[in-house]
């Protein structure tokens, strides 16, 4: 309009010196004269009009100055723009001031107030002043939103965190959540985080492992196994919901557990019947009931691995050649029992001792004037009589 408005001007400046007319619309009035002048505050004079404070002129709509040279025109139409008290009530404060602006948002800028498309005014700032008018704006701000690793900046008039985020186009779904929350008002940095949360179900298969189970078997000769039936693992389904929170894996719960098929022990026949044999060991005729291999170590009073000598066993005999000790376990069941190991000779089990993890281990008392020192695997024979109280698996 204002490049018409400086072609109109240029055209005039180029029109004859002459009459012409010029309608001046003041408020609901409208004057008609015929004049030569070419200033417009010339025309409100030939009128009995006079410019009043806060007023201003329009030529065909478009602002212009009272003093302004005009050329002339077959017919012009100016304008008196009376002011109008406006009254705006923003950030808890009321001003009032007159204006002759066509709109509110014109009058507000006039004012010095920065207009952004975010600010919210009732009536909205294109509303035009063509009366007293109080206007109630919330002016934006600009804030910072943050998620993940990205940030950007908004202009928002928002009064809470929830609302400018979905003005944003970031509104909170499901499990989302922002700091500050949603429904607190804006923070006084403007800088609003959002957290996007999210939760997936897992169907997950595991494994139940079986165990494995002992039973006596009178057909097999002790010391002696079989497998009776292999073991057989078992499935169980679970129900896994896992949370997420900006793409990070933050909880893990275990909803429901069901047994899709049960695990089948693995069951293993230990032999319990006894057969006495005779044997010549070391040029030694002995009759035994069981023979294991197993680790030998020696030890004497004084050579126990201890802080001091000890020269008792656990039953109370001297420590010497001829007792023996074996891991707790088994002193339990054996104690006094009869053994003959070649290279050794014939003992009682009397004595304790921590053994080797992972072996079927003995311990071979002397004295410390007779001490030998003993690492090596030997056959070790049970003497008859046979125990009541067998131990029928050696572990």
């Amino acid at each position: 309009m204002r490049v018409l408005l400086t072609l109109l001007l240029l055209f005039l400046a180029c029109t004859p010196r002459q009459t012409f007319q010029v309608n001046i619309l003041d408020g609901e009035r409208v004057l008609r004269i015929e004049t030569e002048a070419r200033r417009p505050e010339i025309w409100l004079q030939e009128a009995g009009l006079h410019l009043q404070q806060g007023e201003r002129l329009l030529l065909h709509g478009l602002p212009i100055d009272a003093s302004q040279e005009l050329p002339p025109f077959g017919s012009l139409t100016l304008q008196i723009r009376h002011p109008h008290r406006l009254t705006l009530h923003a950030a808890g404060e009321s001003r009032t001031f007159y204006t002759a602006a066509e709109t509110i948002g014109e009058a507000l800028r006039e004012q010095g107030y920065e207009l952004y498309a975010a600010d919210r005014c009732l009536p909205p700032l294109a509303t035009p002043l063509e009366s007293d008018l109080e206007v109630t704006c919330s002016f934006s701000r600009l804030i910072t939103i943050e998620q993940a690793s990205q940030s950007w900046s908004w202009r928002t008039a928002s009064q809470t965190s929830g609302e400018a985020l979905a003005e944003a186009g970031l509104p909170l779904i499901g499990l989302d959540f922002s700091e500050p929350p949603a429904e607190a008002p804006l923070p006084a940095d403007g800088r609003i985080r959002v957290h996007h949360v999210w939760e997936e179900v897992q169907i997950n298969q595991k494994s139940i492992p079986f165990r494995t189970e002992f039973v006596a078997s009178p057909d097999l000769e002790l010391d002696q196994q079989q497998l009776l039936r292999p073991g057989e693992e078992g499935i169980r389904m679970e129900r896994v919901r896992i949370r997420y929170r900006d793409g990070e894996e933050v909880a893990r719960q275990v909803e429901s557990e069901s047994v899709i098929r049960p695990p089948q022990n693995r069951l293993i026949g230990y032999g319990t019947r006894v057969v006495v044999r005779t044997a010549v060991v070391d040029g030694v005729t002995i009759e035994y009931w069981r023979a294991v291999r197993m680790y030998a170590t020696s030890y004497s009073p004084c050579r126990s691995d201890a802080n001091r000598c000890y020269p008792f066993t656990a039953s109370g005999k001297r420590v010497e050649r001829g007792v023996v000790g074996v891991t707790l376990q088994w002193y339990y069941q054996m104690r006094g029992q009869a053994v003959y190991i070649p290279g050794y000779g014939r003992a009682t089990i009397e004595d304790t001792g921590a053994g080797i993890p992972g072996r079927l281990w003995i311990d071979l008392g002397y004295s410390d004037a007779d001490y030998q020192p003993w690492h090596q695997w030997v056959t070790v024979y049970f003497l008859t009589p046979v125990p009541s109280n067998i131990l029928y698996i050696l572990e």
